[in-house]
């Protein structure tokens, strides 16, 4: 693709993800967003009017039929992430997908190989990689500051927070999950990412649901509908170990009684030469210097929004032939520990992943 030509980005979801990456990819001079799509035709009628959008399409099929379209960004629930993502690469389209991958590793591992065999980008949308407070913790990194990192924990705890109580959020066949699968992904990608990637190869875990079945907990985000059914966790914990030996701690929750939970998404990585730490929108490093502890706070990097860096860095990506740092295969990994939880759980044994 010339470097002059603009992406032609096609938005599958009118919805409140959908308007986030419309507003982030208009902030991009390199993308001309000329067509949207979405399931009920009126959603994405309005939202093509908001933004001045030029063509609405009925549905993501005949938006992904459109030859006139570089790429797409799939922000759709959880259950059509593969269904549609593989029919984008197949139609020769460049994709930005969502999280989490999908609502499984099996229908994950079919989206990964057909990524690699249409020759297509696939990235996943993991915008925590791009915070300005992230990117300063993964250059300490980078540069050996943590020396060997041996230990790991993350997690993102809510007191009462269940999205959409009886809406595609809390049904298992929908969304794959509860709150592990909605925002313990991110903090698996997170820290995956920080660790440098190793690959998992053990998983202990345990997932509950307390609050949701007794329709308690409920929080602000999506529209409820107290005539459907909630049937995933509100709690999940796990211990993964990687192949270099690492071990990360995860713990997650759309609700629980959680005394002096900061209610913030965290990680805290333990390395032989220090330690570094996120909390919300605070770093800090941590160090021994003449048998004393030393904290010194990490400040952010400069630069523009986690989003819009993330969409700058897909179009890089799509133009240069690129492997985007948050790709395909790690999307899958996350999937594939996710699924091994949720195992764990069930048989209350040890799961071992094999690649």
């Amino acid at each position: 693709m010339s470097e002059l030509q603009p992406v032609r980005l096609g938005i599958i979801g009118a919805g409140a993800i959908g308007k986030v990456h419309i507003e982030t990819f208009r902030q991009i001079p390199e993308v001309h967003i000329p067509a949207l799509a979405d399931a009920y035709l009126p959603a994405a009628e309005q939202r093509a009017s908001e933004f001045g959008i030029d063509r609405v399409h009925a549905t993501p099929q005949e938006l992904l039929e459109n030859p006139e379209l570089d790429a797409v960004v799939i922000g759709v629930p959880n259950q059509f992430h593969a269904p549609l993502a593989i029919e984008a690469l197949k139609h020769g389209k460049h994709v930005l997908l969502e999280k989490p991958m999908s609502i499984d590793s099996e229908s994950a591992r079919l989206i990964f190989e057909t990524a690699s065999e249409s020759g297509k980008l696939l990235m996943m949308a993991h915008q925590m990689r791009w915070s300005a407070l992230n990117r300063a913790i993964k250059q300490q990194v980078d540069q050996g500051t943590l020396g060997r990192i041996y230990n790991v924990k993350t997690g993102w705890v809510r007191k009462k927070g269940i999205p959409g109580w009886g809406s595609w959020f809390t049904r298992k066949d929908q969304s794959g999950g509860g709150p592990l699968i909605d925002i313990g992904v991110h903090m698996l990608d997170l820290s995956l990412y920080l660790m440098g990637n190793p690959k998992p190869v053990s998983v202990y875990g345990s997932t509950y649901a307390e609050f949701g079945p007794q329709r308690r907990g409920m929080g602000t985000w999506g529209t409820p509908n107290l005539e459907g059914y909630y049937d995933v966790e509100d709690l999940a914990t796990a211990m993964i170990k990687m192949d270099n030996g690492a071990t990360l701690l995860l713990e997650v929750s759309w609700a629980a009684h959680a005394a002096g939970a900061k209610e913030e998404p965290y990680v805290q990585l333990m390395g032989t030469e220090a330690g570094l730490a996120v909390s919300g929108d605070t770093g800090m490093l941590i160090t021994h210097e003449d048998d004393a502890v030393k904290e010194t706070a990490v400040e952010p990097l400069e630069g523009e929004s986690d989003r819009v860096l993330m969409g700058r860095h897909f179009v890089e990506c799509i133009r240069t032939n690129k492997e985007p740092v948050s790709s395909a295969l790690t999307g899958y990994t996350n999937n594939r520990i996710l699924d091994a939880i949720y195992e764990s759980s069930r048989t209350g044994n040890e799961v071992k992943i094999n690649w």
